[in-house]
């Protein structure tokens, strides 16, 4: 934990309405700097298997979701996981990232034969899957309880939870935007608990949807308060909403509104280590920016994303590609696991 001063919640939306952009930045900037005094910009070999995308849900944001019965739905046969996987492998990936819809009939004794034989099959990969709102689905689906849920995901190889489905952890934004969606204590409730269980996590934000600046503050210090209860983040990333063929629509956020929500990140959550870029709904040269207003990590090489992807959006970066965006703005790239350790730099 910090020993700095902390920020509070009228000065942070002080630097977010009214602060020049280049001010923020240069104050997330000489955090970042003394967080990671190396100067290193991490990655991790990761690939996003999207098992289902038929989901109760619904969210508004959302152009990927199906119904059930849809002529595009589909569930993933273990076969077809295994072949992702397996080519996630031979590109020496370390992180795999497994996330659906809130399936109608998918109970726990699924993920747990799953896990079990990735487990089985590919020891050398981080079950790094499932966000807050499938945890606490497959839980009700199942008829048992959270934490019984996160104990039984945790004992068949679940190893950590990516924390998505936070979009903006205000409940009034949230009824707007996915109102079948759990509330922002829920989200809560299941990041403590696996923080508890000995599980890293880490937090998100989808922002500029219908979100007011005082929200995005509220969720950033939602945010830093559950780390100063259990120091269980490993890493923030904030994201930008992506209209296009969603429910919402409505206009993009822009460069400058992003580089500055990820510069507050960075001064807000002082007591979460790393800051990632999302060059996945940004593209590689705002990714190449936003190293200068906060951010130090450039998120997974992601051989395989749907979600994003479905509202037009389809950046790819390969390992190579990744390693050069971050040599091209003076920085070392190094490649890690999901908690951060690291494997090799280039």
């Amino acid at each position: 934990m910090s020993n700095h001063k902390s920020i509070d919640r009228d000065y942070a939306l002080h630097l977010l309405t009214e602060a020049d952009l280049l001010e923020v930045g240069k104050l997330a900037d000489e955090i970042r700097k003394r967080k990671h005094p190396h100067n290193r910009v991490t990655f991790v070999v990761d690939r996003n298997v999207n098992y289902s995308n038929i989901c109760e849900s619904k969210c508004r944001f959302c152009a990927f979701y199906r119904n059930d019965g849809d002529a595009d739905a589909y569930l993933l046969d273990d076969d077809t996981i295994f072949a992702k996987v397996q080519e996630l492998v031979d590109h020496d990936g370390t992180q795999l990232l497994m996330q659906g819809g809130l399936h109608p009939t998918l109970t726990i004794d699924w993920f747990e034969g799953l896990f079990r034989q990735l487990g089985e099959r590919f020891p050398q990969v981080q079950i790094h899957s499932l966000s807050p709102a499938e945890v606490i689905h497959v839980a009700k689906l199942s008829a048992i309880s959270m934490e019984d849920c996160l104990q039984r995901l945790q004992a068949a190889g679940l190893a950590s939870v990516p924390g998505g489905g936070a979009e903006v952890l205000v409940d009034e934004v949230r009824q707007e935007i996915s109102p079948d969606k759990i509330g922002w204590r829920q989200w809560a409730s299941v990041m403590e608990e696996a923080h508890r269980l000995g599980m890293r996590t880490t937090a998100t934000m989808m922002f500029g949807s219908r979100e007011k600046p005082q929200d995005i503050v509220e969720h950033l210090f939602r945010v830093r308060e559950i780390q100063e209860r259990t120091g269980g983040f490993t890493a923030f990333i904030p994201w930008t909403f992506q209209p296009d063929n969603t429910e919402l629509g409505g206009e993009k956020a822009g460069g400058v509104e992003y580089l500055k929500v990820l510069a507050l990140s960075r001064i807000v959550l002082e007591n979460i280590d790393n800051i990632q870029a999302s060059w996945v709904t940004q593209g590689a040269a705002m990714a190449q920016v936003a190293l200068f207003f906060g951010a130090n990590d450039l998120g997974g090489t992601m051989l395989e994303e749907n979600v994003v992807a479905a509202a037009g959006v389809s950046f790819r970066m390969s390992q190579q590609e990744i390693i050069d965006l971050a040599h091209g703005a003076g920085f070392v790239p190094a490649r890690r696991t999901t908690e951060y350790q690291i494997l090799e730099e280039y």
